[in-house]
């Protein structure tokens, strides 16, 4: 079970890995090796595969993989001409046979039927050490009674192949072990699950690969967002027992966000040939999670943080951020953005007169900060991280070009009310106080105006957040709303969220670890004129 980290479009780098785990199975006699879905090109590539060179050059990758297989037959994910999602099946420097996924799925995250062909044909299976093995690819584990795997059973199937790019968010894992359970149980046959790990611009893929036995019982369980080559032998004589014993252990709810949003950050910024971020400490709780999140990620060497103090900026928030800095260990500089303010104040005043500091006032000190931020990344080559939680990024409670300026919004699918317990599991984790307690209980400010409060613009995000997810990730219309929530607040949430569409649309993508995020799951239209 080659549980492995693929990178899209680098196919050379792909197919370099997966020749070393082949090198490996064959030295330990392995019948059977599982890469995952589109191990050749990763998973998604989208629009890659709209080029015509790109199939061909995953085609000839692919080739070499075949050649240097001998004993050990490799399951292999690539694109066929024609464009199908398939399941190579060599061995002895020949394909064995090909596999097309037969069903593609369209929604959530998933564009599958805007580029592929779905697979026709009869079911067959093929002798793997005289074992008769059916295959199949992620989505069409997910049908039942009809679906691929059934009829594999039905043809009297010993043990069924599934390789998969399945991406993650929260508690996902119980939805497949359930899918793959049923599907064991339908086919009488154990069923061997193996998924992709890693970061792809905003998706996660876990792993936490699978062995489920004939009669439901799982048998083997693969570590979460941690590559892994796990030798297996599976036992056919009914009991359908693994040796040796393989049962990673389940992250708990808290611990398996952290570990996804670390994962995201990481090959984010090594995938696109980044080695260090730099991020604005406010002294508050977001940018303490999202310096917590990336030290555990790329290494503390690897992270600088630049507090940038208006006029506005309490002396509290100051300390607190050097504060942090240190018990993280980072690079911490201070830039008074005072200068740059007064400059502009001054600038501005023939045009806009004498007037009291306004929202214009507030908007300049966060742009002020995104250059600032923008300048150690031309100068430096820091990858700005942002700060912005799904909470403010729903109602449209930040900067456009100000503090949603740079390249990955690290919490950017993560509710205010979630970034609390988040950071009070760093401190946990560390067994000691990362995130200092006074940033975690005081009570959130974006300190752009005397004595500001977010209470001053929103509802306490204990009410907010349980609005925000029903009618965000539940899809439920407003009408929907008023019979659960109060009606005003709901109205007014409603418009804030359907506002804030464009500012959403020109944001950074972010860690997916919600079943929808903003971004590739939430595709609203920006001019709408849907109010119900």
């Amino acid at each position: 079970m080659a549980q492995l980290n693929m990178t899209v479009g680098d196919i050379d780098g792909n197919v370099d890995k997966m020749l070393d785990v082949l090198a490996r199975c064959e030295d330990e006699r392995a019948d059977v090796v599982l890469f995952p879905e589109l191990s050749v090109t990763g998973y998604p590539p989208e629009d890659l595969l709209l080029k015509p060179g790109f199939i061909a050059d995953n085609i000839k990758a692919l080739n070499k993989v075949v050649r240097r297989t001998t004993s050990c037959t490799a399951i292999i994910g690539f694109t066929d001409r024609g464009l199908y999602n398939c399941a190579c099946i060599a061995r002895d420097g020949k394909r064995v046979g090909v596999y097309r996924k037969r069903h593609l799925p369209n929604n959530a995250v998933f564009d599958e039927a805007r580029y592929f062909k779905e697979g026709r044909g009869g079911h067959k299976l093929w002798d793997i050490a005289g074992v008769q093995c059916g295959v199949s690819v992620c989505e069409d584990a997910w049908h039942a009674v009809d679906g691929p795997i059934a009829r594999q059973g039905a043809l009297g199937a010993e043990l069924i192949l599934n390789i998969n790019a399945s991406p993650y968010y929260a508690g996902r894992w119980r939805e497949r072990e359930e899918v793959v359970r049923a599907r064991a149980l339908e086919a009488g046959a154990p069923v061997v699950y193996v998924n992709q790990v890693g970061g792809q611009d905003e998706l996660v893929f876990d792993g936490n690969s699978m062995v489920m036995g004939a009669d439901g019982t799982l048998l083997a369980r693969l570590p979460q967002f941690e590559e892994a080559l796990v030798f297996v032998d599976v036992s056919l004589d009914g009991s359908g027992a693994v040796t040796p014993e393989t049962m990673a252990p389940i992250c708990d709810p808290d611990e398996e966000v952290y570990r996804a949003l670390v994962t995201g950050v990481r090959d984010y910024v090594r995938k696109n040939g980044f080695t260090d971020v730099v991020i604005a400490l406010s002294g508050g709780i977001d940018s303490s999670l999202v310096a917590a999140i990336a030290v555990d990620a790329l290494g503390a060497e690897h992270v600088h943080g630049i507090s940038m103090p208006s006029r506005y900026s309490s002396e509290h928030s100051k300390s607190d951020a050097a504060v942090l800095a240190e018990k993280l260990g980072i690079d911490y500089r201070t830039i008074p953005i005072e200068p740059a303010h007064a400059a502009f104040v001054e600038m501005l005043a023939p045009s806009f007169g004498e007037r009291p500091p306004n929202i214009t006032d507030e908007n300049l000190q966060s742009r002020i900060r995104g250059v600032v931020n923008m300048a150690f990344t031309n100068e430096k080559g820091w990858l700005t991280l942002t700060t912005g939680n799904k909470s403010e990024m729903a109602v449209g409670y930040y900067t456009l070009y100000g503090d949603s300026a740079g390249a990955y919004g690290v919490i950017k699918d993560v509710f205010k009310t979630e970034v609390w317990r988040l950071s009070r599991f760093v401190n946990a984790k560390a067994g000691r106080e990362i995130i200092p307690e006074a940033v975690i209980t005081k009570p959130p400010s974006a300190e752009l105006r005397p004595d500001q409060k977010d209470e001053d613009s929103l509802p306490p995000y204990e009410v907010l957040d349980p609005i925000l997810e029903a009618y965000v990730e539940q899809d439920r219309t407003r009408d929907e709303l008023l019979e659960v929530f109060d009606p005003d607040l709901v109205n007014r949430i409603v418009r804030l969220v359907d506002l804030a569409e464009h500012k959403r649309r020109q944001s950074p993508p972010g860690t997916r670890v919600s079943p929808k995020a903003f971004g590739k799951d939430r595709r609203m239209p920006i001019t709408n004129g849907y109010r119900r």
